[in-house]
């Protein structure tokens, strides 16, 4: 199939807006994507005058339009993640006998969206719809390991950036940027005592058609358990999931 660069350069811009917790100027666009800035300015206008962008004018910034709205609002009403995740979690959670669940990305957070939990296991803070600091949850470290690094640059720009829950993680850039290092070197994150005292949580990223990270699937245990077997079920059901997300 060839391959088309305007339309790719404005799937980015929209993925890189959605990812934003406010409108962004147009420079910092440009820099995230690593784009001419007039070409970033001939990319974006042509997007406003569509309604996948909005103009801010006030305030010289760019964020998400109506447009771009309207697929998000369809994609929530089909959940086809959801739907094609959810059998997988189940199994996941029968082979493992620890609660599962998958998150987004949303903006610097992760949003739960499937929650699978094992049969006699303490409930968790992982229930559908609860939003977490991306950085603190294996999820989020999956999904931030698996984006360009210019992306996590324009998520994290300053400390002011890095919220905490129990006084453990990641406070500044460099430091999430050795965590991410070490879940690619490792191909999945943990994490231990940084969401909630006395959990742990391993996680893999689910990849789209593009290879970028479309979800972080996991599974939170307490208590000793037998981590690799844990990480090889987390790992194949993430691929899995993945290759369903792509049609194979």
């Amino acid at each position: 199939m060839p391959q088309v660069p305007a339309a790719t350069r404005a799937l980015r811009v929209l993925r890189f807006l959605a990812a934003q917790p406010a409108p962004v100027p147009l420079d910092r666009i440009a820099r995230a994507l690593d784009l001419p800035r007039s070409s970033a300015y001939h990319l974006i206008t042509a997007m406003v005058e569509e309604g996948f962008v909005v103009h801010v004018a006030d305030e010289r910034t760019y964020g998400l339009g109506v447009a771009a709205h309207e697929i998000g609002s369809g994609y929530a009403r089909q959940e086809p993640l959801q739907r094609i995740a959810r059998r997988p979690l189940a199994e996941l959670v029968d082979r493992t006998g620890q609660t599962a669940h998958l998150a987004v990305i949303h903006g610097r957070d992760v949003l739960y969206v499937v929650e699978e939990r094992a049969p006699g296991r303490p409930p968790l803070v992982t229930d559908v719809g609860v939003r977490l600091p991306a950085h603190l949850t294996a999820s989020g470290r999956a999904i931030l390991a698996a984006l360009p690094a210019s992306q996590v640059r324009a998520l994290y720009p300053d400390r002011s950036a890095f919220v905490d829950r129990t006084g453990v993680g990641p406070t500044s850039l460099s430091a999430l940027r050795a965590v991410l290092t070490e879940t690619r070197r490792h191909g999945h994150a943990v994490e231990d005592g940084e969401v909630t005292p006395g959990f742990a949580s391993v996680a893999a990223a689910v990849l789209d058609h593009t290879g970028l990270p479309a979800a972080g699937l996991a599974v939170t245990y307490t208590g000793p358990v037998d981590l690799p077997h844990l990480v090889t079920e987390v790992r194949r059901t993430a691929t899995l999931v993945s290759n369903r997300l792509r049609g194979r």
